[in-house]
């Protein structure tokens, strides 16, 4: 076996300590801080780029654009910043932190900082299996997409076409069109009838059989994914100076393409203008705390796994500050890219933007983007390039995922690879059947929303209050030579934690015309219960197997641990 270098870093996490610091882990843990056996990232830009490719997703393109006009435009700005300045930075520094302090992934991490927590660990491995079986059905769409690209007229520009119903109405080059409610565009019939034929499934309760055309998709983004993790941090490493640089090449081609289009500053002018009678809507201030604590993604855990291969010196809080701020930027720019097509299209449509921008998630991306593209000069190359993009920021965001899993599972001494990518495979499929898209949907509103939200809740809280915030703080200086600012101590205290308590929004359950039976949402409940839910079975389980003496020191030392962090916080107000 390769030799590994064990240190005991004395005054840190490492050392014995009080138990009112300790939580209730009294025992010194030897934390490896240089190791031979655990990978190391080849170059500091292969961390860098793999955190931004992760935090730069598809959520920055069809997301951010939506609900910042929805939310008052320029003036969103403000509760925006505001919530990332307090609440999504802080919460993605100390991530970055934990990892590379701990060198260890979201589930073994918790035997350092407080064993009763551990299955924080285990719901943010399920998470993240959602996550990129979400992210993973989206990629497949857009391949479909790319693949049919490759001509010279593409094929949702026109009405002609097998899949397409006496609804379809196309407005591109033509005058006098009468758009009724029922009319339905070429493009979103291609969508809803040729990628997803959900058209062939009554819903939820009759998905119908796999779409092999979608399963041959899938099997292609599945290999592209198998071989660029298989050795771990070397080979995603090199992958993502291909997969996060290429967006910004695409993003900026096709803003410069946008601005160029007759009617786009009417979408920049509906994009920004601000309405600060909007700043007095509570929903304003939570719809921009769950947008940045979405775009930037702390609790998947894919912080904790990629900041685990960093040299043990390395400036994370240099490195949380870039991320953060190339992150925000990307979304305000998409925004540009966005808004000047649906200004395009209002100005063809001869109606006003808003009638054209109603379209958000993937019906922005996969129906209201390509319709506008597939009237353009030099239509084939602007679908090519577009889907390229939504290719590669799907993959980024599907690497840091299965990564985060890989790390917290194989740190666990776990040997699964082949068996979790065949398994993970076949667990797909089920998602590329003709109502898959119902299933989708459901997976993305109840598997993600609220329990991440919890999760992190609970894990700022294990870290700030049970941990203590002196000896994370001490942990930080350890690695980077100085303590960090009061303002970063009050925020993972109590400013980020209730950050994301008016984070949690859910919005009503809905897909094209389909209205889910009550049935659904109860199963929707189940599905976000299954990752949070392991979070009491083990501290149960931690207490009932832990013997009578060791219980009450245990109990002991969590209250220890809660006081001194109430006596710290006291001490901060008063000073």
């Amino acid at each position: 076996m390769p030799h590994q270098e064990q240190v005991m870093v004395h005054g840190n996490l490492c050392a014995p300590g009080p138990p009112n610091n300790a939580g209730y882990n009294s025992n010194p843990v030897p934390v490896i801080i240089q190791t031979e056996s655990r990978d190391k990232w080849s170059k500091k830009m292969d961390f860098l780029l793999s955190v931004i490719g992760f935090a730069v997703d598809l959520g920055n393109v069809w997301r951010f654009p939506y609900i910042c006009y929805q939310n008052g435009g320029g003036a969103f700005l403000i509760p925006y910043v505001l919530m990332a300045v307090f609440g999504g930075v802080p919460l993605f520094y100390m991530e970055l932190a934990l990892g590379q302090f701990h060198r260890t992934g979201a589930i073994s991490i918790w035997k350092h900082i407080c064993p009763i927590f551990k299955g924080i660990g285990f719901a943010i491995c399920i998470i993240a299996l959602y996550v990129s079986f979400y992210y993973n059905t989206i990629i497949a769409w857009a391949l479909f997409y790319f693949y049919s690209s490759f001509s010279s007229t593409l094929p949702w520009t026109s009405c002609d076409n097998a899949w397409n119903t006496e609804n379809c109405t196309n407005y591109f080059g033509k005058d006098n069109v009468t758009w009724t409610n029922y009319s339905r565009s070429p493009a979103e019939e291609f969508y809803t009838r040729n990628v997803l034929a959900v058209h062939e499934s009554s819903g939820l309760g009759d998905v119908g059989y796999i779409r092999w055309q979608l399963m041959l998709c899938l099997f292609l983004i599945f290999t592209i994914v198998y071989f660029s993790l298989w050795k771990g941090v070397k080979t995603s490493g090199k992958v993502v100076w291909v997969t996060a640089t290429l967006p910004y090449v695409v993003l900026l081609i096709l803003m410069i393409r946008g601005a160029t289009l007759p009617g786009a500053w009417k979408g920049v002018v509906f994009y920004l203008n601000p309405k600060w009678e909007k700043l007095k809507e509570t929903s304003v201030w939570v719809d921009a705390a769950a947008q940045i604590f979405f775009s930037l993604g702390p609790g998947f855990g894919v912080l904790l796994a990629l900041s685990s291969y960093n040299p043990f010196n390395n400036n994370c809080y240099r490195d949380a500050i870039v991320t953060s701020l190339v992150n925000c930027l990307t979304s305000f720019v998409s925004g540009f890219v966005i808004f000047t097509v649906l200004g395009y299209m209002a100005e063809q449509r001869n109606v006003n933007v808003e009638d054209v921008a109603r379209d958000k998630g993937p019906s922005l991306l996969f129906i209201t983007y390509p319709e506008a593209i597939a009237n353009m000069v030099g239509s084939t190359f602007f679908a090519i390039i577009f889907f390229v993009m939504m290719i590669t920021l799907g993959l980024d965001s599907t690497f840091g995922g299965l990564e985060a899993i890989i790390t917290a599972v194989m740190d666990e001494q776990t040997k699964f690879g082949t068996l979790f990518n065949v398994t993970f495979f076949i667990n797909l499929l089920f998602l590329f059947c003709k109502g898959g898209a119902y299933v989708v949907k459901l997976l993305e509103e109840f598997g993600v929303g609220s329990p991440i939200i919890a999760i992190v809740f609970l894990e700022a809280t294990a870290v700030s209050w049970f941990y203590g915030i002196n000896r994370f703080s001490n942990d930080i200086k350890s690695m980077l030579g100085y303590t960090p600012g009061l303002f970063w101590k009050v925020c993972w205290v109590a400013i980020s934690p209730a950050f994301l308590a008016v984070s949690l929004n859910k919005d009503p359950l809905t897909l094209f015309d389909y209205e889910f039976p009550d049935w659904s949402i109860t199963v929707g409940y189940i599905i976000g219960a299954s990752s949070f839910m392991w979070i009491p079975i083990y501290m149960v389980y931690k207490l009932v197997w832990t013997p009578g003496e060791k219980y009450a020191q245990i109990t002991h030392r969590l209250v220890k641990a809660v006081q001194n962090s109430s006596k710290q916080i006291c001490q901060w107000i008063l000073t």
